[in-house]
């Protein structure tokens, strides 16, 4: 408030961290991981506050409401490897309608080079400092639980273009949402290696709409998983969402049950095996790369935790997959992959039943 005259000033809000002004204007202060929140607004300017942690999806749902009010963004972040903030950025250092720069430390002089050796006696890491002070995108996220791996798979070449092999089945893999986001993963298995030619998400979505989406790709289904919580009645209908789901045509398989932190390290050994489309699975390679332990402000040190923000969803449908995941069994007399599905027509009945 103290950079806003109180002169200008006709009402505040302080719940909604909003204040009025005398011209009609107002000034708002607002999260992006309620993205249904954003959507409801229309907002001449916007500034991204650490953009390299927010929800991407916040700056696709905004740009359009900026265009018709002839509006304008700034965007100020420090890196977190190479997520959707480096994206941004490699647009628009060469987009003439764009403004960006680089400050390290060097530039702003904002800390003597005395007080960044300091940090280096007192344990901070290199990778850290590269990032906190001269803006590196090189490493990966700091607390970052997938960050190197997806870094290997950058520089093995295995985020490329990744085909659908119409022979072979196509496995789901889903984090099934209640209030907040569904996050799916497709994948196809030879041998070893582990096609991810797919990912999908939305929220406030009820598995009807999950359901149409899956009919109206290309893919035939060999199986569909889910967690085990999938099998809990709801209290309104007395049903399952698996239930639910068969309904719908999707007959779901449940990924065993293990903690947490094994899941985690599940999924660090499985990316391994992983090669992901770059286009299609882009949203979900960047939530992969930013999943991160939370941070105890206070004590200045990483808890033991996730951190729940917009980048668990997909990282929990991966840890699904992680879990989950078995190599497609060949069967005995030849090299066909045996696989249920379902067909349009069965799954469009099933709907309109």
């Amino acid at each position: 408030m103290a950079h806003v005259p109180k002169q200008l000033v006709t009402k505040k809000n302080e719940a909604e961290m909003r204040v009025e002004l005398v011209n009609g204007s107002a000034i708002q202060l607002i999260g992006s991981d309620n993205i249904d929140s954003i959507v409801g607004t229309n907002p001449v300017g916007v500034v991204f506050s650490e953009y390299a942690l927010q929800d991407p999806r916040a700056w696709d749902y905004l740009r359009p409401i900026l265009r018709e009010n002839d509006g304008w963004a700034i965007f100020d972040y420090t890196p977190r490897g190479k997520n959707h903030g480096y994206t941004l950025y490699q647009m628009a250092k060469d987009n003439p309608e764009w403004f960006a720069e680089i400050l390290t430390v060097d530039d702003t002089q904002a800390l003597p080079l005395s007080a960044i050796e300091a940090e280096r006696r007192d344990g901070m890491s290199e990778e850290l400092i590269e990032q906190e002070y001269y803006c590196s995108f090189e490493g990966v996220q700091v607390g970052a639980y997938y960050g190197k791996q997806i870094k290997q798979a950058e520089d093995e070449g295995r985020i490329t273009t990744v085909r659908y092999e119409e022979g072979i089945g196509v496995e789901t893999w889903w984090d099934l949402g209640v209030s907040d986001s569904t996050a799916i993963w497709f994948t196809q298995t030879i041998g070893r290696e582990v096609r991810v030619i797919d990912y999908l998400e939305a929220s406030g979505e009820g598995l009807p709409f999950y359901a149409k989406a899956l009919q109206s790709k290309p893919y035939i289904y060999s199986s569909h998983n889910a967690p085990h919580d999938i099998q809990v009645r709801e209290l309104g209908s007395g049903r399952s969402r698996v239930e639910t789901a068969f309904s719908l045509g999707i007959a779901f398989k449940t990924v065993p049950n293990i903690s947490l932190e094994d899941g985690i390290e599940a999924s660090r050994t499985f990316l391994n095996r992983c090669w992901f489309d770059k286009t299609r699975c882009e949203r979900g390679l960047d939530a992969l790369a930013s999943y991160h332990k939370d941070y105890d402000d206070k004590l200045k040190t990483f808890r033991s935790h996730p951190k729940h923000d917009w980048s668990s969803h997909a990282a929990d449908a991966f840890r699904y997959l992680a879990v989950g995941h078995r190599q497609a069994k060949i069967k005995q007399d030849g090299p066909k992959i045996e696989f249920v599905s379902y067909s349009k027509d069965e799954v469009s009945a099933a709907w309109m039943g």
